[in-house]
């Protein structure tokens, strides 16, 4: 699956820090993860319109991670998120990383819904699910 930047429902950036570089020059292949973050907090977490219910918060069921290039200091990395995939307690992300237009890594995550008493799976609301179809990705 190939998509550009502008592809994605839902696109923002991380500046990258001099202390996201490792000895080889460029930035350690485990920040990956936390730009990664940074797109899927940013829809799932949302001030305005947050997507997790109350008592419940948001796990990592798999994350399949593939580095596609370096990224190197200084700059940023632009990162496109969209959902795949929308089930009865999770969903499906699809995300590209870029450098100056460059995709660097694609990554598909599962995420489940938990609860946080009983640390079971817990179905997405009817609004939740509705609000995650806004991020929808398109196949490319």
């Amino acid at each position: 699956m190939t998509h550009t930047l502008s592809d994605f429902p839902l696109q923002t950036y991380d500046k990258l820090r001099f202390a996201d570089t490792d000895s080889q020059g460029h930035v350690n292949s485990a920040v990956f993860s936390t730009f990664l973050e940074t797109g899927r907090a940013e829809m799932l977490y949302d001030a305005e319109a947050p997507l997790v219910a109350e008592g419940a918060v948001y796990v990592i069921a798999k994350l399949d991670l593939q580095l596609l290039g370096e990224v190197r200091w200084p700059g940023r990395v632009d990162i496109g998120t969209g959902v795949l995939k929308v089930g009865n307690s999770s969903m499906t992300l699809y995300q590209q990383l870029y450098q100056n237009e460059q995709c660097v890594a694609t990554a598909e995550t599962i995420i489940v819904q938990m609860n946080e008493t009983t640390r079971k799976s817990q179905p997405l609301s009817s609004q939740a699910k509705e609000a995650l179809s806004r991020f929808l990705l398109t196949e490319a």
